[in-house]
């Protein structure tokens, strides 16, 4: 291999030198430069939307739309930090205002994620080679509005539930299920006929970041499920068991949808002014649970009951452990009625505990 003309190399040096461009300079160019043939965002929105997960849909999808409306003809590697940041203040200043609104920090925080996600996959494509919304800074997270319902205040939710809209006996069976369980909407939502267990007593819960596990309920809600799931034509193993009522011809009614959760909690607001002004939702059913559940046995069982697997609080979970038994334990304790992976839950000593604390059995688990 021959060396480059001398000469040739002093011209190209004093050029560069002419036009301020060190060596370096070239290189960095070279290190940051993108692909050509990048798609629009317009265009890459239709992939991104294409491989999202429903829930990722459901949180994502306006923010997404946003950024279609404001750069849809620009190319995917066009888009500065300063423009997803417009984005992001944006976000935050259109929020709808409610009584238990933190100023439009969520919106601006959900929409920061949109973006970094959009962008992440943009970069898995070799369309970029850095996350342009990775540079965002995520508002400060401030403390929920949530908190465990009153048991006044389930009795008149539930109320609401059993004596408004077109399918009492569904809403009500939704009520107990997330009072009783402590799931999500999305564990509902997925829960198939073959997730009961007669057996153990339990129901497996399939929720975010794709967990599963499973959770003891008492006899009686296991089997209003599935009656509930033969009355409304779920058969099949893997059928969604909650269920709409069949249509005039129909064997078996649609699957339930989110839209049912949605116009459960218009009801409850519409008819309970302090519901309005906090807009309680079906998660401050989980609320209640949990907190029901730490009150009659500790941090650890509740922690599990929950499913949470973050690992802020592993230090403590080091020192406190607990077992399928304990949840099973408390299911009972709240029921009122013998789990079979905890037959000796509902002794005395069981009893006399309950009985100097707030008791799901007496009240919140009842209807």
């Amino acid at each position: 291999m021959s060396l480059p003309d001398p000469t040739h190399i002093a011209a190209v040096r004093q050029l560069m030198d002419s036009l301020g461009v060190s060596a370096a300079d070239v290189d960095a160019a070279a290190i940051t430069a993108e692909p050509a043939g990048v798609p629009t965002v317009e265009a890459f929105h239709a992939v991104v939307l294409a491989l999202a997960t429903e829930g990722q849909r459901r949180t994502y999808a306006n923010h997404w739309r946003s950024l279609v409306k404001a750069y849809g003809d620009r190319p995917v590697n066009s888009l500065r930090k300063t423009e997803l940041e417009a984005l992001a203040q944006s976000a935050k200043k259109n929020a709808r205002t409610r009584a238990n609104s933190r100023k439009g920090s969520g919106a601006q925080e959900n929409c920061v994620a949109a973006l970094r996600h959009f962008f992440t996959k943009a970069v898995d494509d070799g369309l970029l080679r850095e996350n342009p919304a990775l540079k965002l800074v995520k508002p400060k997270r401030q403390a929920s509005h949530r908190r465990p319902l009153k048991p006044e205040e389930v009795e008149q939710l539930w109320t609401v539930t059993v004596t408004t809209g077109n399918d009492p006996a569904l809403d009500a069976l939704l009520f107990r299920f997330h009072l009783e369980t402590g799931a999500r909407r999305g564990g509902a939502l997925a829960l198939r006929v073959r997730d009961l267990n007669r057996k153990n007593q339990t129901v497996l819960l399939r929720e975010k970041g794709e967990t599963e596990r499973w959770a003891p309920v008492s006899s009686t809600l296991l089997d209003a499920l599935e009656d509930h799931a033969a009355s409304r034509g779920a058969t099949a193993p893997d059928d969604a068991l909650f269920r709409y009522k069949p249509g005039k011809g129909m064997a078996a009614g649609r699957p339930l949808t989110y839209r049912r959760y949605d116009n459960l909690y218009a009801r409850w607001q519409a008819a309970l002014p302090w519901a309005d002004q906090v807009h309680v939702s079906g998660h401050w059913l989980r609320h209640t649970a949990i907190a029901e559940v730490e009150r009659l046995a500790g941090f650890g069982t509740a922690r599990k009951f929950a499913g949470h697997r973050d690992e802020s609080a592993a230090t403590t979970l080091s020192y406190i452990r607990s077992d399928d038994e304990a949840v099973a334990a408390t299911a009972a304790l709240r029921s009122g009625e013998a789990h079979p992976l905890a037959p000796n839950a509902l002794g005395l000593a069981a009893y006399e505990r309950a009985a100097d604390g707030p008791s799901a059995a007496g009240g919140v688990v009842q209807p």
